[in-house]
């Protein structure tokens, strides 16, 4: 997959605490963004669906309301 490339400017203090925070989970701090993000998004029912991969798609018919 290829990464976009993009200029961010952020607060000093908020940048330590991702480099903090990405140097507990031992990743780099545009890893940890990323990570960040992608909760964010998944949280928010936002994060794009891969094609050939939904599971729900799978598991039940369109339309369906059934548990």
């Amino acid at each position: 997959m290829a990464r976009k490339q993009y200029p961010l400017r952020i607060d000093p203090a908020i940048w330590e605490a991702v480099q903090r925070w990405a140097d507990d989970e031992m990743r780099s701090a545009n890893g940890q963004v990323e990570w960040i993000l992608r909760d964010a998004l998944k949280r928010a029912g936002r994060l794009p669906k891969k094609e050939g991969r939904s599971r729900d798609a799978k598991e039940k018919p369109e339309g369906d309301s059934t548990p």
